[in-house]
């Protein structure tokens, strides 16, 4: 059987230079007792001002701020199992919290771009808010039904570092970025459910075996 393996679509060496604040910031943040949840309120609330200066046109300012949105987002998972505060109610919380704040992002984005008549980008901005969601979606449906499922091209990270760096870079560039989410988002849900089919037709097969052999 053939595996999916993780995206190879962002340079190891990109996503290095991204992750290489998180040390200090889960220090820091360990030192000052926060709480996990709190910094996903932070990275939400960073979101959204992201979403303000995209829509307004500011690009580099909210490519920044999306990026630090991310940080935050990636931090509080891994302050949350240093400091022993992994919860339920934590992983609902910043799960949803993810959504909300992506929605309202691609929001901005489409603002913008249907408000300068890129009416085009603004198709794929909504393809790529949908696959997106269904990338998460799947996700969660697969865990809840017993099925890891932590694969595909195009995760999370990948989707911030593309709106995040392309933005810094030039609008041409964060438009290029939109459009390979809205393709690969797409892709890596199918990949998610072909996953998932898989292990269990597997598991279908071992459990028929086991049936034959009794």
């Amino acid at each position: 059987m053939t595996k999916i393996h993780r995206s190879k679509i962002i340079p190891n060496r990109l996503k290095n230079i991204y992750f290489s604040f998180l040390s200090p910031l889960v220090r820091v943040s360990t030192k000052l007792n926060l709480h996990p949840n709190t910094l996903t309120t932070v990275s939400f609330i960073i979101g959204c001002i992201a979403t303000y200066f995209v829509a307004a046109g500011f690009i580099r300012t909210a490519a920044s701020l999306i990026l630090l949105s991310g940080l935050f987002d990636t931090v509080d998972g891994k302050l949350a199992r240093q400091s022993g505060k992994v919860t339920k109610f934590g992983a609902l919380y910043d799960s949803t919290i993810d959504r909300y704040s992506e929605v309202i992002f691609f929001f901005g984005m489409a603002f913008y771009f249907i408000k300068n008549g890129w009416y085009l980008t603004s198709v794929a901005i909504a393809v790529g808010l949908g696959g997106s969601l269904m990338v998460s979606y799947v996700r969660a449906r697969a865990e809840g039904l017993g099925f890891e499922c932590n694969v595909g091209l195009l995760q999370r990270a990948e989707r911030l570092l593309l709106l995040g760096f392309g933005g810094l870079i030039h609008l041409y560039t964060l438009v290029g970025a939109i459009w390979i989410i809205a393709v690969l988002s797409n892709v890596t849900a199918i990949q998610r459910i072909v996953h998932v089919w898989r292990k269990d037709q597997g598991k279908q097969a071992q459990s028929n075996e086991t049936k034959r052999e009794v």
